[in-house]
């Protein structure tokens, strides 16, 4: 894939050519060890400290000396194996570890509370986790009985009983060697955000970074070039911190800035100057919160030559500050949990228009379905759906069938979310089927009505919701988190009201107008919009 190909061209010449044995651990440390050890894989910025650095040798080694301890302890392929961890040289090696072992990795935030982690640990079986300090904490006020839960692995462990992480690597015994998978064995285990109801583990081949890679060529335009350095907030926890960044990265030889401190938006801007960061992957959320706090110093430091953006639908004034101000375009892309980065834009491709996604990525096929199942005319709203089979595709929700088998209909994977594809293949997002509001006989997208209201200097951010209504089915209903210097009171909410009500339409307008102190957010950085739903509900009830 070169920039010098048209979209149209790379599109219909790309051919998936998979191996017939492949592991995520020998791609990612094992080839490059192999071909030039001392090169950089990893770094930690540690803000005016110096960064530290891991080269493929040592990832390589160090992750073949923990597999040999995990295996030690009775891990064996198709074990679960929990890793609870920020971003860290350890997280990196855990997960390169399992891999190697044949056994299935089960990323989870740090972020979780106790009963969200249960949950989780005990859906997937998981037979050892690897924490650190913070997540011991959590997992000590689990509630919830894991009899599967075999041991646990901790970052500089001082509990009886807890194994300790670097100890492990220390005393690791004969090398107990690389599995030999094939592309469709499992890999890991994503719990999907739990958005449309609780928490689905949705478990992935080794083949799904191999998926992931014409999408990273594609948005990040040519990825890697010369001197490329990659780094994202996202939590590697995540399907798009870890495949959208973290993974595809090691695989194609990008080192990959980190940091273990909390994201704030104008420290962003000094990590990526101080650790010359050319690629970012930047959720909307954050970039939104980084305008905010840009200043022209921080902008002079940059010297970036892609930034991807995923999670929700970007705002078309974060969309045009970008484009401005950090002088690049931003590409978008989408997916999910079950079938990542499947659509997506690429300024250097000529694919990028301010409100939509983009276009299929090459080597995806995509489309919009009616409820039934059949392609719909372009310019007609449906369910976005992907067709299988395709390597960057789940395997299906571990240990239930039944709600696989609901995820297709006939040879397309349905995403649940509602959009709409023009006569040039641009795809625009609506919204997810449970957030479209039908309001007096007109279907709503809350995506479009929160672009808006971003752009109100008194909204910092928005979430938009259907609330039950006798006379209109539903009315718009608007919960913002009120910007810095301004009062949540009922001249902002009539001031919000009328600004939307000029630049969308009559009928798109919030008819309420709410103020909350936050806003509930996935690990991914998504809304959580069935927070507000049933707050809305919760107030009919209530009357």
């Amino acid at each position: 894939m070169t920039t010098s190909s048209s979209y149209a061209d790379l599109y219909a010449g790309f051919r998936w050519n998979l191996p017939d044995r492949f592991n995520i651990a020998a791609a990612c440390a094992d080839v490059w060890a192999a071909r030039e050890p001392d090169r950089i894989c990893l770094i930690e910025d540690r803000g005016g400290d110096a960064a530290r650095t891991l080269t493929y040798a040592d990832l390589s080694r160090r992750s073949a000396r923990l597999a040999a301890s995990f295996a030690a302890r009775g891990v064996r392929r198709g074990d679960r194996v929990a890793i609870v961890l920020p971003q860290s040289f350890e997280a990196a090696i855990a997960h390169l570890a399992v891999y190697r072992l044949g056994a299935i990795a089960v990323p989870l935030a740090l972020r979780f509370g106790p009963e969200a982690l249960g949950f989780r640990l005990k859906a997937s079986g998981a037979r050892m986790v690897v924490i650190d300090a913070a997540g011991l904490a959590t997992l000590a006020a689990v509630d919830e009985p894991l009899p599967d839960l075999a041991e646990i692995v901790a970052i500089e462990a001082e509990t009886p009983g807890i194994l300790d992480f670097a100890a492990l690597e220390a005393q690791a015994g004969p090398d107990a060697g690389t599995a030999d998978t094939t592309p469709d064995d499992p890999a890991m285990i994503i719990f999907t955000s739990g958005t449309t109801g609780p928490p689905k583990g949705a478990l992935h081949g080794h083949r799904v970074l191999l998926g992931h890679l014409p999408g990273m060529r594609f948005h990040h335009e040519g990825f890697p070039q010369p001197s490329d350095r990659l780094w994202t907030p996202s939590d590697w926890a995540w399907a798009g911190g870890l495949l959208n960044a973290l993974l595809p990265s090691l695989l194609l030889g990008v080192p990959v800035v980190f940091t273990k401190a909390r994201f704030e938006a104008g420290e962003a801007f000094a990590l990526m100057a101080r650790q010359k960061v050319r690629n970012a992957f930047l959720p909307a959320t954050a970039l939104r919160m980084m305008k905010g706090a840009a200043s022209p110093d921080a902008v002079a430091g940059l010297n970036l030559r892609t930034i991807g953006s995923a999670g929700e639908t970007l705002p078309r004034d974060t969309f045009l500050w970008a484009r401005e101000t950090l002088g690049l375009t931003v590409n978008e892309f989408y997916g999910q949990t079950e079938c990542n980065m499947v659509l997506g834009s690429s300024a250097a491709y000529g694919v990028s228009r301010a409100g939509a996604i983009g276009k299929v990525v090459p080597g995806h096929r995509v489309a919009v379905l009616d409820s039934d199942g059949r392609e719909m005319a372009r310019g007609e709203t449906g369910t976005i759906a992907v067709k299988a089979p395709d390597p960057v595709m789940f395997l299906g929700y571990w240990q239930d069938p039944a709600a696989t088998a609901a995820k297709f209909s006939g040879d397309w994977l349905t995403t649940g979310d509602q959009g709409v594809m023009d006569e040039e293949d641009y795809v625009t997002f609506f919204g997810r089927d449970d957030d479209v509001i039908t309001s007096a006989g007109y279907r709503i997208g809350p995506g479009e009505i929160e672009d808006c209201l971003l752009a109100h200097p008194g909204v910092a951010l928005a979430a938009v919701v259907g609330k039950p209504d006798p006379m209109r089915t539903e009315i718009v209903k608007a919960y913002v988190v009120p910007a810095d210097g301004f009062a949540p009171d009922a001249t902002l909410a009539a001031s919000i009201q009328q600004f939307v009500r000029e630049r969308l339409s009559a009928h798109e307008y919030p008819r309420e107008v709410a103020f909350v102190d936050e806003m509930p957010l996935t690990t991914s950085g998504k809304i959580v919009r069935r927070v507000f739903r049933e707050q809305a509900r919760q107030e009919i009830a209530a009357v």
